[in-house]
């Protein structure tokens, strides 16, 4: 990836976090939820926990590819849905 891409991607990245963490600043205080969609990614600011991170890559009752990120903005590969799809007679 050439060097001008690569900038423009972290400028949009960079541009994506600081519009979502406005997002939740512009809330009161009381009212932030610190989670929510920006751009039509979803994004989680909230500490992340053990739980959430795996059910971020491993969630076998959930039929969706991509889950939200635990944290930060964005999604993750389910892989427990790619497992599903590959066995045969599933």
């Amino acid at each position: 990836m050439n060097s001008r891409l690569r900038k423009n991607l972290v400028l949009i990245a960079v541009g994506v976090v600081a519009t979502a963490v406005a997002k939740e600043l512009r809330k009161p205080s009381e009212a932030r939820t610190w989670t929510g969609t920006v751009l039509g990614l979803p994004y989680d600011f909230r500490p992340p926990t053990a739980e959430r991170f795996v059910r971020e890559f491993w969630d076998p009752d959930n039929d969706a590819l991509l889950t939200p990120h635990t944290f930060g903005v964005g999604y993750g590969v389910n892989l427990a849905r790619v497992v599903r799809r590959r066995r045969p007679g599933r």
